[in-house]
């Protein structure tokens, strides 16, 4: 059986980084998505295993804590671990250190599965899917729903082909680079993410259209929220992001 805590480690490399040399939001989500996904084929659940039973994962919440971005030439030391299964979801924990022992970023991320035809949540209880899962006691809280709120600024955005996953839908890790991309670069240069709430509330498809709305809270917390509007006229939200920033530490 394989073990109840997986391990992987990450080099950060040119490519993973913003233009001030630091590891992109993004980019640490999916360092996050590639351990989850290595320890779920281990544990019998890969995409492939949950397409024959015409199922596959998505991730509805995430909460991430950062203690600091990491930069270029370190190395990132993952471990992750299911949580017990809920009715709803599959919760699972990541953390991540450094070469010195130091705790670099931690995450909880609440998994569902979803039938690949009708695109509809399919409830553990139903699935046959069984993940056994751990507490090892410093666990984030679990992550909740984001309100929606009538935020000061909009833009659009049109979902490209190179934002999409194998499930034809926008890859989650890519909502935070359009976050990022709200602000500009004298933002970025003194301020960096120091926690990220983010809540998946339907699929974002090839050539969609997106109105993003925003704005930056006293607390110094960036509020987003995502909506598509379909031909028919009816108003769908599509995902919503709370990113609260800390000053960039110089040394």
């Amino acid at each position: 059986m394989s073990e109840s805590v997986y391990r992987q480690s990450f080099t950060i490399e040119d490519i993973h980084l913003d233009r001030f040399r630091r590891l992109k939001p993004s980019v640490l989500l999916y360092f996050v998505q590639e351990i989850s996904g290595q320890h779920a084929a281990l544990l019998g659940t890969s995409w492939e295993a949950l397409a024959e039973k015409n199922l596959f994962w998505a991730i509805i919440r995430h909460r991430i804590q950062i203690t600091r971005m990491p930069t270029a030439g370190e190395t990132l030391h993952l471990q992750t671990w299911p949580m017990p299964t809920t009715r709803t979801a599959y919760p699972r924990a990541t953390v991540a250190y450094d070469d010195q022992g130091q705790e670099v970023f931690r995450t909880v991320a609440l998994w569902v599965l979803m039938d690949l035809k009708t695109r509809s949540m399919v409830l553990p209880g139903k699935s046959g899917v069984a993940v056994p899962g751990i507490l090892r006691g410093d666990e984030l809280e679990t992550p909740a729903s984001l309100t929606p709120a009538l935020l000061k600024h909009n833009t659009m955005r049109r979902v490209g082909f190179s934002e999409l996953d194998r499930n034809g839908h926008m890859n989650n890790t890519r909502y935070l680079d359009w976050v990022s991309d709200l602000l500009p670069s004298s933002f970025h240069a003194e301020q960096t993410p120091a926690q990220i709430n983010l809540c998946y509330l339907a699929e974002a498809k090839e050539d969609q259209q997106l109105r993003l709305s925003w704005e930056m809270t006293p607390e110094g917390t960036l509020r987003v929220d995502a909506e598509r509007t379909n031909e028919d006229g009816q108003v769908h939200r599509i995902f919503s992001a709370g990113v609260t920033f800390s000053q960039v530490c110089t040394p």
